[in-house]
């Protein structure tokens, strides 16, 4: 490829980006890529906000997505925290339990968070609605696409909408284009891109329902495990409440959602036979597939969340997936945009979400065929493999772990990674940084992401010498010295040195359980780790040779590039 995008450290009117699809995906890739200071154009097709509840569980690595785009406070002020899932027969006795931590995690957030989507939409939209760099334009239904497909040239992208404000056609101009417009992408249809069926089609009625006195359940999610009629439970927040009943082929939606046939259905949470107390908010059958697009790219079109790819829901991932999607290709567009990256490091977003999401759906479908496939003797065969796995806590943790699986290839060092001795199990290129909590100057412990501001950054525990300082201020990566020392006078405040004159950042890991998961820094002062505005790490070096870059660098980089602004600002 070309560095036709690139186009120095601040993007001008020509380098604003599409984005079509105004869901959580789509808002979370417009609020990123804005927050980066590029220009986006989003277009939504409603003319409302959706008011009905779709998913309704997010992970502590996405919550982490959620902090980057900057509503992570709304969203645990609306979202509880869960206690994990358990199986249960057909006679509602539970099989196996796993179970998840409400503590903080290593990411910084509880394990499991159950939320209501309309509310996580109020809080991205509201942001949406606020940022100078994104132009937002609902009732606005795409039609055409011109210039986004085939070789990547100079000429901009230009994509048709029918706007039923007008009732007529607008073209709007951009230099990238990401179809975050769900299963039935009208922006996937336009590239030519199909989807590959891996084999999974089941049809499942969804009810959702207000209690009015709540129901004394357990707080997690029930998964019913009877060949006859799988089903799953779950409270979502407050007084609603989710169930989800697997159709036989002959059955239709009607035969169930009769009153005396939903209160049968739901009477082993309910006690009742009736529905007296419930409001049903919505049933609906849906039909849970696995699939995933032949290719997550045409020309500089991009595919996001379930426009890319279909995730059955038996993990609770289909949402973040998606918002894995955003936080990927986010900051690479924006690196290329600015001149710190060339064009193509563009192509690993495919390279790395296709394999990753690929892997999430066929982890859904084992799940899934788990807890809910087979006839009376794979039954038998499940509870006795499940009866043995559950004393395993290894096991136990595998089936249950939402964890994102290691980054094997991509923007990532290909090099031989560094021997150590004892090294951290999180300490892996292609893995996710941890993220305690640190002192990083005047004022309360913040967590560790906070500080990146979602820049790429260089974290080590040793003396920073000349030639890593260079090469941070020469690609405007953030340099972090990690200590575990307190601050000064024990007074919740610690020495901040001034960046221009030392080149880095001081930062103390707060005295607590979670210093430990940084033991691998703070025990090798002369490891260096490079950070991706992701989380990811993506190269590992000693100080005597500083970490290199895993993406093509402009061979002249502006002398203006040099400086590091903090995020949210037109010029990084």
């Amino acid at each position: 490829m070309t560095g036709h995008l690139s186009a120095g450290p601040q993007t001008g009117p020509g380098q604003r980006v599409i984005v079509v699809g105004a869901g959580p995906v789509g808002c979370a890739a417009a609020l990123l890529l804005a927050d980066f200071g590029v220009p986006v154009t989003l277009l939504e097709r409603r003319a409302e906000p959706y008011s009905l509840p779709r998913a309704v569980h997010l992970d502590d690595e996405t919550a982490r997505i959620l902090a980057r785009v900057g509503i992570a406070d709304g969203f645990l002020a609306r979202s509880r925290s869960c206690s994990g899932l358990r199986l249960l027969d057909a006679g509602h006795r539970v099989m196996a339990e796993f179970r998840r931590e409400r503590r903080p995690s290593v990411h910084g957030f509880p394990q499991a968070n159950m939320f209501h989507q309309p509310e996580l939409e109020e809080l991205m939209l509201a942001r949406v609605g606020t940022h100078p760099l994104i132009a937002f334009r609902r009732g606005a239904e795409v039609v055409g696409l011109g210039g986004a497909l085939g070789p990547v040239t100079p000429a901009p992208v230009q994509v048709t909408a029918y706007l039923a404000e007008t009732q007529s056609a607008e073209t709007f101009t951009g230099c990238l284009l990401l179809g975050c417009d769900g299963a039935n992408s009208k922006v996937r249809e336009l590239a030519g891109i199909t989807m590959k069926d891996l084999g999974f089609t089941e049809r499942w009625l969804v009810v959702d329902v207000r209690a009015v006195a709540g129901l004394d359940a357990w707080d997690g999610v029930e998964q019913v495990c009877d060949p006859a009629r799988a089903a799953t439970f779950m409270q979502v927040t407050g007084n609603r409440y989710r169930w989800e009943f697997q159709l036989r082929d002959s059955e239709d939606e009607t035969s169930l959602t009769t009153a005396q046939t939903l209160g049968r259905l739901l009477q082993p949470w309910t006690g009742r036979s009736d529905l007296d107390g419930l409001e049903i908010i919505r049933s609906a059958t849906y039909i849970f597939r696995a699939q995933v697009a032949s290719s997550f790219r045409a020309g500089r079109a991009f595919l996001l969340g379930d426009a890319a790819h279909l995730t059955p829901p038996f993990i609770g991932q289909g949402l973040a997936s998606g918002l894995r999607d955003a936080d990927n290709l986010a900051w690479k567009i924006a690196h290329v945009l600015t001149g710190q990256a060339r064009e193509d490091l563009l192509s690993s977003y495919e390279t790395e979400r296709r394999a990753h999401a690929t892997a999430m759906v066929r982890k859904a479908l084992l799940v899934g065929w788990a807890m809910t496939g087979g006839q009376d003797r794979a039954a038998a065969v499940r509870r006795a493999v499940l009866a043995v796995a559950v004393r395993s806590a290894r096991i136990r943790d595998a089936i249950a772990s939402t964890a994102t699986p290691r980054l094997r290839s991509g923007a990532l060092q290909r090099t031989r990674p560094l021997a150590m001795t004892c090294k951290p199990r999180w300490l892996r290129i292609g893995g996710l940084m941890p993220n305690p909590l640190v002192h990083s100057g005047q004022g309360p412990p913040v967590r560790l992401d906070t500080v990146l501001k979602g820049r790429t950054a260089v974290l080590t525990a040793g003396q920073p010498g000349a030639e890593l300082v260079d090469l941070c201020r020469r690609h405007r990566l953030l340099l972090i010295k990690v200590s575990t020392a307190a601050p000064a006078a024990n007074t919740g405040q610690a020495a901040q040195p001034s960046t221009a004159a030392s080149g880095w950042l001081d930062v103390h890991l707060v005295a607590d359980g979670e210093a430990d998961r940084m033991h691998g820094i703070t025990s090798h002062p002369d490891i260096s780790i490079l950070v991706r505005p992701d989380g990811v790490i993506a190269a590992l070096s000693v100080q005597s040779r500083p970490p290199r870059l895993p993406w093509n660098i402009p061979a002249a980089v502006p002398a203006a590039a040099c400086r590091s602004p903090g995020r949210g600002q037109a010029s990084l």
